[in-house]
């Protein structure tokens, strides 16, 4: 790109040509594959925790052992559960995302040599 912010001939499309590509085009598919669904869990899981708190205080009082409730375990789960899914997405992201993004970056980084 030129100082002045226009695009020289040649370069304007090059990252419009690797979005395009079928190879881009399919790791944004396994990105969103994993995302939305996981998203979507989490945040029912998190909608059923604060429902039960604001709907559900008796339950969520039960004493479970000494001073542990439901509500507090439940509290604690929502962290547990926020590094199994950070977990999870890392080990799905180096074996399906990484591989992908490592190949069309050569692929680019290939051709600009």
């Amino acid at each position: 790109m030129s100082t002045t912010g226009e695009t020289l001939p040649g370069e304007g499309n090059a990252f419009e040509r690797i979005q395009a590509s079928p190879e881009f085009v399919e790791l944004r598919r396994k990105l969103r594959r994993f995302i939305f669904p996981m998203s979507a869990v989490f945040l029912i899981w998190y909608l059923l925790y604060v429902l039960l708190a604001a709907y559900e205080p008796a339950f969520m009082s039960i004493k479970l052992l000494g001073n542990i409730n439901v509500g507090l375990l439940i509290g604690v789960l929502q962290f547990v559960s926020t590094f199994v899914i950070t977990t999870v997405y890392v080990r799905y992201a180096n074996k399906h995302l990484d591989p992908a993004a490592e190949e069309i970056r050569e692929r680019i980084e290939g051709s600009q040599a």
